[in-house]
């Protein structure tokens, strides 16, 4: 008897009735082992979570990361234990063990699913609305790899389980806005529509018709018992043959079962306590000990963990069967390694800039190591946020992904920073494709939230940001970045690069490209750069995070450090006080969580003993770090104005003379004291 005809049999010999309970009690004991958690959303999904996971969601509980497997995300992250006890049931790398240790130290069940933590878990939630707009990311990915590779090779679904918080955040709404206009047909939401929330009655916040809402942006909407699994199983397999993305409200009761908190906020975010856990128990016919799954029902879950074996072995077989150079291209587009037509296209790029040694701003730089580059990376899917003129980030042979049609590699995310940054991780986590997209600096807070969980799940994403100080002028304070550098720069495993010219402009492209498990941002300039590399042919100084441009003869009187724009006023700089028989050491420090990396060797022999003044149009953020508490800086102390560049940087005093000045009163210093 083959595996599929063995799981059919096993599984009819259970009751729907008895799968949905051992999903509901290994959720409800888990929370009441750990004194903390949220019950109310796996005893009121627990239904449709198990149709899904039974009927329709293609997975191998013992290949979590085959290709071809549909994506399941839980939205509503503080579910948690909901994703937890259907991983564990059906045969994934989720033991009882770690059932019984959810929330505590060093499980594989941490308080909300973590990708790169928990096997089969697809991205990390939590932050409520972040799970829905990555899964478009995905779903979008999925389409853009079917058409490259066929249906051969990719041919699966993206299954959301979102919550009535997921969909009040604004997030949502680029989300589901971007989706329903790129018509992502195998995109179905699975909404928990059980109108309770922390604080009670979604009734208090909202009045919100979700499937008009919906229906609007150009989803296929129905409403569904969410506690009649037949009808659960009709909905979900009657979207599946749509060609819009799907939302399917089930109307659901929280904490369903448990007769004094069922249908109240009190089942949301707290323990049942025993009583309540016991009343639930006998309400739903579950008279098993806590943490104890009967055996047919074990056997059962295991069988539906197995079933996907089947379709795992069809797709390896066709992926046996295709032609040697399809077989390569798909598993290139896996890897998504940097290949020799890369090195070259870049090596040729920077000859002719370190030789030619243009003055232009670092957008447009940036523009042109993409036009090099684009081609000899089929992965990199750029996109930008309706500012694709301005950012510069789309190449001369890029063509935009549209409604319906998804070979292109260009995305127009619209008016959606937050929903384009979400997306961008849904696209990395997909697999197959480097994404980057492009908005101003001074709008990644709106980017923020998911900038932060892609340096949490070390992804792979490229955030193009231009206008990237004072220097973008008259359009004023409104667009002018003065502390959102270091804003960012304290986000942990996040590389911000900030070039001073081409040549390092070309060599933080690199980094990113080149930087597997950790996101970057490219803080670009709108005003032109004097072009100070010469070097056709060096290392990658980016790569070290800060390096010294010049070295005066004889050793230093002062050291003079400065990100991006500020290098080049740093420089003349240099040159005034060389006239006053000065010696300052100039250093560009385009990154600096890599220079923080680099060995103390190396940084004393950049950073040098002599006095230092830190440059940058920027607030002083985290430059301590780097200049000494003794150490002067010369930047922003507010917000900007409106005015052309020359004048701002004028007024706010970044200029030659004022550096000059600040590098003379720390010599001042330094002599007092010795």
């Amino acid at each position: 008897m083959n595996i599929s005809v063995r799981a059919e049999a096993d599984l009819n010999l259970v009751a729907h009735h008895d799968l949905a309970n051992a999903v509901r009690f290994l959720a409800v004991d888990a929370i009441e082992k750990s004194q903390s958690g949220h019950p109310g959303l796996p005893m009121g999904m627990a239904d449709v979570a198990t149709v899904l996971f039974s009927r329709f969601l293609r997975f191998d509980a013992a290949h979590p990361t085959w290709p071809d497997r549909d994506r399941f995300v839980l939205s509503a992250g503080h579910g948690s234990m909901l994703l937890y006890a259907l991983l564990h049931l059906s045969g994934g790398d989720v033991s009882l063990d770690d059932i019984r240790s959810f929330r505590q130290w060093g499980s594989k069940t941490p308080g909300h699913p973590e990708y790169g933590h928990t096997p089969g878990v697809e991205t990390t939630t939590g932050p409520l609305g972040q799970g829905i707009a990555t899964a478009v990311g995905m779903a979008l990915a999925e389409r853009m790899a079917n058409a490259r590779h066929g249906n051969e090779l990719v041919d699966h679904f993206t299954y959301v389980i979102a919550g009535d918080g997921c969909l009040m955040e604004g997030i949502s709404q680029e989300a589901i806005s971007l989706a329903g206009h790129l018509q992502l047909g195998r995109l179905i939401v699975l909404f928990d529509d059980n109108g309770i929330s922390i604080d009670g009655p979604t009734s208090l916040a909202t009045s919100d018709n979700q499937l008009k809402r919906f229906a609007a942006s150009g989803w296929s909407v129905r409403y569904v018992d969410g506690h009649d699994h037949e009808a659960i199983a009709q909905a979900i397999a009657e979207e599946r043959a749509t060609d819009r993305p799907s939302l399917i409200a089930c109307r659901t009761v929280i904490g369903y079962g448990a007769p004094e908190r069922q249908g109240t906020e009190k089942a949301h975010g707290a323990p049942l306590g025993p009583d309540q856990a016991a009343a639930a128990r006998r309400n739903l016919g579950w008279e098993y000990q806590p943490f104890v799954v009967p055996i047919p029902v074990s056997k059962a879950w295991r069988m539906i963990g197995q079933r996907g074996q089947l379709a795992r072995l069809a797709w390896l077989d066709r992926y046996e069967r295709l032609d040697p150079a399809q077989r390569e291209r798909f598993d290139q587009d896996q890897a998504v390694t940097i290949p020799c037509a890369y090195e070259r296209a870049a090596g040729k790029l920077r000859e002719r800039l370190a030789t030619e040694r243009p003055k232009l701003a670092t957008r447009q730089a940036s523009q042109l190591v993409l036009d090099a580059i684009a081609s000899t990376l089929p992965g990199l899917i750029g996109g930008s946020a309706d500012l694709t003129h301005s950012n510069l980030t789309q190449s001369k042979t890029q063509h935009p992904v549209r409604p319906g049609e998804f070979a292109g590699d260009y995305i127009h995310y619209g008016i959606r920073e937050h929903g384009m940054a979400a997306a961008m991780n849904g696209i990395a986590l997909h697999g197959g494709f480097i994404p980057y997209g492009g908005t101003f600096l001074a709008f990644s807070d709106y980017s923020r939230p998911a900038i932060r969980l892609a340096a949490l799940m070390r992804l792979r994403v490229i955030h193009v940001m231009t206008h990237d100080s004072i220097g973008l002028g008259e359009d004023g304070p409104t667009h002018q970045p003065v502390e959102h550098l270091a804003a960012l720069r304290v986000i942990p495993n996040l590389l911000v690069f900030r070039p001073a010219d081409a040549v390092e402009t070309l060599e933080a492209w690199d980094c990113a490209l080149r930087s597997i498990d950790r996101p970057s941002v490219l803080c670009l300039s709108r005003q032109g750069l004097p072009t100070f590399r010469s070097d056709a042919r060096g290392k990658n100084r980016v790569a070290r995070g800060a390096y010294l441009v010049v070295t005066p003869d004889g050793g230093r009187d002062v050291t003079l450090i400065a990100t991006g724009s500020e290098v080049s006023i740093a420089l003349e700089a240099a040159r005034l006080l060389a006239t006053e028989h000065i010696r300052a050491a100039v250093v560009s420090a385009p990154c600096f969580a890599l220079f923080e990396e680099q060995p103390d060797e190396y940084r004393a022999h950049v950073l040098g003993s002599a006095p230092r003044v830190g440059i940058e149009a920027a607030v002083l953020g985290d430059w301590a770090r780097w200049i000494g508490s003794d150490g002067e800086f010369v930047g922003m102390r507010g917000f900007g104005a409106s005015a052309p560049a020359s004048v701002l940087y004028r007024e706010f005093n970044i200029t030659p003379q004022t550096i000059a000045a600040a590098a003379r009163r720390s010599i001042a210093r330094e002599a007092k004291r010795t």
